[in-house]
């Protein structure tokens, strides 16, 4: 091996080594709270009762220029085989989960219940939900009752905020293993969540122009972009 390909692999595993050792104090607060408030994250949302000794939290939040029932829709769609998730489907199918992220509104799926069963792909848990209130939340959770996620709308002139919250309890291990699951997992689900929630809110937004139901998001925009960066 020449020496300069000797300093570029030292080089570079030395940065990977710095971003990992800076991840827990620079990073990982804002990578569980993209997009949301302190108000956002010191809600108590149904569904939280679900799992209260979860080992993660995170919530991550949007404003949707859009009414609730521009969004709802596009929630209670989703899941494997159904609606897809609206966030990257070739990485979701190299899992196997049969995601294919819907552009319209799907009929066929619009009749959720309490304690219907949501796939997760032909191998994976199914996904029970566990709260559910119409244009307001929609919790689902897995069998093992190790992962709780939820959707709560909260509307304001027209305005609608989607506040994502995903309760979970991280597998048991030494503290090694724990790291690498945050290290590896939390970055990972925050590109994955915040393509998602950008999706709806294209999807959301569209409707609502469709429909006639657009409104002005800029005061709320404005004002939740400087509780963000308070927070």
């Amino acid at each position: 091996m020449s020496r300069a390909r000797a300093r570029i692999i030292a080089g570079a595993g030395l940065t990977a080594g710095l971003l990992a050792a800076s991840y827990p104090f620079l990073f990982r607060n804002k990578c569980l709270t993209w997009g949301a408030t302190q108000d956002d994250v010191a809600r108590n949302i149904p569904g939280d009762e679900l799992l209260p000794d979860a080992d993660e939290v995170t919530t991550r939040a949007i404003t949707i220029a859009a009414p609730p029932d521009c969004v709802w829709p596009w929630l209670v769609q989703m899941g494997s085989g159904r609606g897809g998730a609206y966030t990257y489907d070739w990485i979701e199918n190299l899992f196997g989960l049969n995601m294919h992220s819907a552009n319209e509104i799907l009929p066929q799926f619009q009749d959720v219940r309490l304690g219907d069963e949501l796939p997760t792909g032909s191998s994976g848990p199914a996904m029970r939900v566990a709260v559910f209130e119409p244009e307001r939340v929609f919790a689902v959770q897995t069998g093992d009752g190790n992962w709780v996620w939820v959707f709560a709308l909260y509307q304001e002139n027209g305005i609608t905020r989607l506040v994502s919250r995903n309760r979970i309890r991280v597998p048991a291990g030494s503290a090694i293993p724990r790291a690498a699951w945050a290290l590896l997992m939390e970055p990972g689900s925050l590109v994955m969540e915040r393509k998602m929630l950008l999706g709806i809110k294209e999807r959301a937004e569209r409707l609502a122009r469709e429909q006639g139901q657009v409104a002005d998001a800029e005061p709320a925009v404005n004002n939740l972009a400087q509780h963000t960066r308070q927070s």
